[in-house]
């Protein structure tokens, strides 16, 4: 079974493209939906099956035709490292034949997509490779949108610093108040001193 790959330049000088490969009397292609591909970014693994023609090298197979209702049939283990997940198939409406994984591809790298099921009469057990899924600051200017380290560890010695401030605003709020409150206490037994004495000067006087 021959496998190869439809390359489209770039301008960037990085090659994209769709595998293809072949099962039965079938043949199918993968890549991605939206290339170049990067990590973080919903994407999908775009799936096209077709009859092969008679007589045709399948490097010289084109897709037409196409195969429909396979959504059921078919499904797509995608493998990265020692992690997988199976993703369902959506149909393409506009193009039969022709469907979806969607997914998110949090790493760069690349990735393994194993096509399991059935297509028509025909059980399919074939692993393919989509093009490389490039690291997502490639594309980002002028800086990249995630947080690094270096701005987290940051961000919370900052955060430590306001909280440390705080602290002392109410500490020195809660001795201002403790001042405060003796500053009353004081005016308080004046006042008392005060009508004391003058209610021993009219005792007095009376007597």
């Amino acid at each position: 079974m021959l496998l190869f790959l439809l390359i489209t330049p770039s301008i960037t000088g990085i090659t994209y493209g769709h595998t293809v490969d072949s099962v039965g009397e079938y043949r199918v292609e993968i890549g991605w939906m939206n290339e170049p591909v990067v990590s973080g970014e919903t994407n999908a693994i775009e799936f096209y099956v077709s009859p092969l023609e008679p007589g045709l090298e399948l490097k010289d197979q084109v897709f037409k035709n196409g195969i429909t209702d396979l959504k059921k049939s078919i499904k797509i283990k995608l493998i990265y490292k020692d992690e997988s997940i199976t993703l369902p198939l959506s149909p393409d409406h506009n193009i039969p034949g022709k469907y979806h994984a969607f997914i998110n591809p949090t790493i760069s790298g690349f990735y393994q997509a194993n096509i399991l099921g059935t297509i028509e009469d025909t059980p399919i057990s074939l692993s393919m490779h989509p093009p490389k899924v490039e690291e997502r600051a490639y594309i980002e200017f002028p800086e990249p949108s995630d947080l690094t380290l270096t701005q987290i560890i940051d961000g919370h010695t900052t955060l430590i610093g306001d909280i440390n401030d705080l602290k002392e605003s109410v500490s020195s709020l809660e001795e201002s108040k403790q001042q405060m409150n003796v500053g009353y206490i004081g005016i308080g037994i004046g006042l008392i001193a005060i009508v004391i004495a003058i209610l021993s000067l009219v005792k007095s006087k009376k007597n």
